[in-house]
């Protein structure tokens, strides 16, 4: 008898257990990143104070925990479908070889003038010797058998030519 008081009391008190509510900081920056936080947001950001409500399990049916905030259309859709490079990278060589030949070169172990040291370092390894003349670079693979390898570099590190 008292297992079944004991077990009605306990189904009694869960139950009752009201939802949980908590108080949460929405933080937007000038580019409009957002971020939630306990703590409260930086002096250079937007704060909203944002209350989640967090559900207990088998409650109902689905509540969102937020109310969404419409947006500004301050950004226009771009459906040109065309694309404009505004800016690319620059290698130091004068952008000679495109990424996919300097990949193809890397992966069959050539050199192509417009490659610099970091890449020739990654297809062959460090070399056996370096030497310096004039702000000019040259390395130097030796294999077991005999041959030698020699990469010429220009004084901005990017190959010149090979011997």
């Amino acid at each position: 008898m008292n297992k079944l008081i004991a077990g009605s009391c306990c189904v009694l008190l869960l139950w009752a257990t009201p939802t949980v509510a908590t108080s949460i900081y929405r933080c937007s920056d000038e580019y409009g990143n957002l971020t939630f936080t306990h703590q409260g947001c930086p002096t250079d950001q937007a704060a909203r104070v944002q209350e989640a409500v967090n559900q207990t399990p088998g409650s109902g049916k689905a509540v969102p925990l937020t109310k969404p905030i419409k947006r500004s259309k301050a950004r226009q859709d771009v459906s040109s479908g065309s694309i404009t490079v505004v800016g690319t990278q620059d290698d130091g060589c004068g952008n000679l070889i495109t990424g996919s030949a300097k990949r193809d070169a890397l992966i069959k172990q050539r050199v192509l003038p417009g490659m610099n040291r970091a890449d020739v370092e990654s297809a062959f390894g460090t070399p056996n010797s370096v030497t310096s003349r004039n702000g000019k670079v040259q390395y130097r693979y030796s294999n077991g058998k005999g041959r030698t390898r020699t990469v010429n570099f220009d004084q901005y590190g990017c190959v010149g030519g090979k011997g």
